[in-house]
């Protein structure tokens, strides 16, 4: 088995990253970050408890921010100035 067959089987946090990314920008935005976790972890037969792992510094912002949005998570006020 070459060195590239092997590096395909397992995920990193980089490919992981790209995986979802691209199902985010090929649906046109018709699903979010959340789901398109959630989709390719059910597809790819991945344990959502693993996911945390493999999530790169910009995916986290990027489901962070959409879970503040939706009211999934409370909004931070660090930095945040009244109006």
């Amino acid at each position: 088995m070459s060195k590239k067959n092997v590096s395909d089987k397992f995920l990193n946090s980089a490919k992981f990253s790209h995986e979802i990314e691209n199902l985010v920008k090929s649906s046109n935005g018709l699903i979010s970050y959340i789901e398109a976790v959630t989709t390719y972890c059910s597809e790819n037969e991945i344990e959502i408890e693993t996911v945390p792992k493999l999530l790169s510094k910009p995916l986290k912002e990027r489901l962070r921010h959409e879970a503040m949005r939706l009211n999934y998570m409370k909004k931070s006020s660090k930095g945040v100035l009244p109006l």
